[in-house]
């Protein structure tokens, strides 16, 4: 009589992983069953790059499809599991991904930022209504059971109570990103009442970390001026000195989005978006922070166009919700954050 052999329980050692221990301490999750996969679109930006890498440790390479309009620079990204070419605007592209690979979980991550998108209104409204309507579409109509569609801090205006936005308040966006964020926020909603669809969102204030470069953020600065310091040079600073604005730091957002997807459903009281804040300082403190390891860096200001932006943005967040909700709490605050960034900002100019 043949018996069928037991897989070994296996037991992730942290210190040895080859990826960042901080994104792992957090919780361990089983890996999914065969047949169970993820798919995460926009796979080459600064929040997917990371989100698809943090997701394939968790859950196993061959379980994330990661997609992008282009082929990343991280090749990584491609050769370590599944990759697919698409366009988020070409619905019977985005049909066939899903039906290839019929994913439990959608991840759609693909935007067009504030600053890039006012320069291309009409292109940014396109890409974030017609993209998020496209994948709200499929995964009512092929039986995804997860959505996870980003908004943003965009979503306020110059009305909003500028210190600790609360999660219900005066909303009335002045970008088109913010716009379009507000609307998909709505549009969420109404798919999760109207079709039982379960999407999850998170209002994200600026994203910092060291895997990517800007990428046509109103916030970007705070990721290009460690680049600067790293690489020895004067930074000029398209936001004034003293301009506050909610940030938070990559491994406090993978943490917040993975928190949020695996919360049970019956604990969440937001289906639009749930604030989510970290720290906030200004273009100065993050200068001071970076001071302590750079004395010499010099940092000059030239205000331009996004600083009409940043003044109609928080100053920041009051994430009551989300910590009642699916318990919420950053690991992260600006000295912490500077220190983590720096550290392998430079270890990878030594591996060049």
């Amino acid at each position: 009589m043949c018996r069928r052999k037991t897989q070994p329980t296996r037991v992730r050692i942290f210190a040895l992983h080859p990826f960042p221990c901080y994104l792992h301490a957090y919780f361990f999750l089983r890996p999914p069953p065969p047949g169970d996969t993820i798919l995460v679109i926009g796979a080459g930006g600064q929040l997917g790059l990371e989100l698809t890498q943090e997701l394939r440790q968790r859950y196993g390479a061959s379980h994330v499809v990661a997609a992008d309009v282009r082929a990343p620079k991280d090749l990584e990204i491609q050769q370590a599991g599944p990759f697919e070419l698409l366009d988020v605007l070409d619905k019977n592209r985005l049909t066939e991904v899903i039906q290839q690979y019929k994913p439990k979980q959608v991840y759609h991550l693909a935007a067009l930022l504030s600053a890039t998108a006012e320069k291309n209104p009409k292109f940014g409204w396109q890409l974030n209504m017609d993209g998020l309507f496209h994948v709200l579409d499929a995964a009512v109509d092929l039986g995804v059971q997860q959505v996870y569609w980003p908004s943003s801090i965009a979503v306020f205006g110059p009305d909003t109570p500028r210190q600790n936005t609360p999660q219900l308040t005066i909303m009335n966006p002045n970008t088109v990103y913010g716009i379009s964020k507000l609307a998909g926020e709505q549009w969420c909603e109404w798919y999760f009442r109207k079709h039982g669809l379960d999407v999850r969102s998170l209002r994200y204030p600026g994203l910092i970390g060291y895997k990517s470069l800007p990428g046509g953020g109103t916030t970007d600065y705070a990721v290009d001026i460690y680049h600067k310091a790293v690489a020895g040079e004067a930074y000029e600073c398209f936001l004034s000195e003293d301009t506050y604005l909610p940030m938070m730091y990559m491994p406090d957002a993978l943490k917040a989005t993975l928190d949020l997807m695996h919360a049970p459903a019956d604990s969440l009281t937001v289906r639009s978006s749930y604030n989510l804040g970290a720290m906030s300082f200004s273009p100065r403190e993050i200068t001071a922070s970076i001071q302590r390891h750079f004395p010499d860096f010099r940092v000059t200001y030239r205000p331009d166009q996004r600083q009409q932006i940043a003044d109609s943005w928080p100053a920041s967040i009051d994430d009551t919700q989300a910590r009642h909700d699916w318990n919420w709490l950053p690991q992260y605050d600006l000295d912490k954050m500077t220190d983590d960034m720096l550290l392998h900002l430079k270890e990878a100019v030594v591996l060049k």
